[in-house]
């Protein structure tokens, strides 16, 4: 059978109206005659108002009663959608992830997806033309409800339509697809026709709200096609998909910023084995996730590391620290939360020299200072202080000719 998958989120079911717009999207690739799984989010503001409830009811409340709740939003959205397939004479029915099931792991609230019953869904695609899948949720080996994390349902779709080799996952959102920067703070910038796994991962892994970063592993891994596009208009979105020579022949492919971050720096350390093994060996016990890393060279037998976590992490950080600092022999403890990381992205920087150059002058000229710099194959980030976010972005951006498609400023 020809399976389509699409996923909706929050505010594409915010209400009913929103939904009807949805069930004419649905409609496209089951009137075609193709099997349809719609994975939908809960109403935008829903899984705020339940997290809101939680913390008015508990302190400290307990992740896997959390999961329990949060998960219903998902719940009242298939249902309802379910509702209105039914009145079309649809043959539909809702499922929710422990009825698949979704299995995953046991940590709850940021679980991962460890396998999907592919037979079991196909067992419910011979009986029903449509199936509407809750996003967002799992369970566990022993029944208990798990929620992925937000835009959990990006994943839950990628992953479903791995599961039953689907011809294409559609992603519908609020915005016509993916652009080579936030059109919110530079005018000019573009949305791109396709744009590779490892572009689009880098793209997330900076903050981009278009999808979830373990969506993008997922059809990644799986050779899935995704295809990014709006709710709310009929215009084609973006393409997700392997990368060609076409696309190796534009040098970068998008410029990317995350505001979530802090710097936190270790003055005159111990420079000696084992040092960095103690500070990040806890640090990653609990769950902060460490991105650049600076050490400087040694001087009198004591160095300087600075390293970047989320911001939001800041403060587990801290505690962490000022609780090994004193074997570490750390003199002083220094951090800023004014501050952002801006990429340069594009599969074409593999084999090409000079991008790195291109954006240091580019910020230079503007008297932006780069604090930390980290590369990859793919990805070159500069950390600079937040004032200087949007014209560090419009700067780049203008400077490798990303607001024109084809622009000889942006060939091999």
């Amino acid at each position: 059978m020809n399976i389509v998958v699409q996923k909706f989120g929050g505010t594409s079911v915010r209400n009913l109206e929103c939904m009807k717009q949805v069930l004419e999207k649905v409609l496209v690739p089951y009137e075609k005659g193709n099997k349809v799984i719609v994975v939908l989010s809960a109403m935008a503001g829903e899984t705020n108002r339940l997290i809101d409830l939680a913390n008015e009811w508990s302190e400290k409340p307990d992740q896997a009663e959390m999961d329990s709740l949060v998960s219903t939003g998902e719940q009242i959205s298939v249902a309802l959608f379910a509702m209105l397939l039914k009145d079309r004479g649809i043959k539909a029915r809702s499922l929710l992830g422990f009825q698949i099931p979704v299995k995953t792991n046991t940590a709850h609230s940021r679980a991962r997806i460890l396998d999907i019953d592919r037979q079991k869904i196909e067992e419910y695609l011979e009986k029903h033309d449509i199936l509407v899948v809750a996003g967002f949720q799992g369970c566990t080996e022993d029944r208990r409800i798990t929620t992925l994390g937000r835009g959990g349902s990006d994943t839950s779709a990628v992953a479903l339509a791995a599961a039953v080799d689907a011809d294409l996952c559609e992603i519908f959102t609020d915005v016509p697809g993916v652009f080579t920067t936030d059109p919110n703070i530079c005018s000019q910038a573009r949305k791109l026709d396709t744009i590779s796994y490892d572009e689009m991962l880098e793209m997330a892994s900076m903050g981009a709200k278009v999808l979830q970063i373990r969506s993008v592993e997922f059809a990644k891994k799986y050779n899935v096609k995704v295809h990014v596009r709006s709710t709310f208009s009929d215009e084609i979105g973006t393409f997700v998909t392997q990368e060609d020579e076409n696309m190796e022949s534009v040098l970068v492919s998008g410029i990317a910023y995350d505001k979530d971050q802090a710097r936190v720096t270790l003055a005159k350390v111990k420079d000696e084995p084992g040092v960095s093994a103690a500070l990040f060996t806890p640090l990653a016990e609990a769950g902060v996730l460490v991105d650049m890393i600076v050490q400087n060279p040694s001087k009198d037998g004591r160095t300087d590391m600075t390293f970047t976590i989320p911001r939001a992490d800041l403060k587990q950080t801290l505690e962490i620290i000022d609780s090994i600092k004193d074997p570490m022999g750390a003199q002083e403890i220094l951090y800023d939360q004014n501050v952002c990381k801006v990429s340069v992205i594009g599969v074409g920087m593999r084999n090409h020299s000079g991008v790195a150059s291109r954006a240091f002058q580019a910020l230079r000229d503007e008297n932006i200072n780069i604090l930390m710099i980290s590369t990859s194959e793919i990805k070159i980030t500069c950390l600079i202080e937040e004032k200087y976010t949007e014209l560090a972005i419009r700067t780049l951006h203008n400077t490798f000719g990303l607001d024109k498609s084809g622009s000889d400023e942006n060939k091999l």
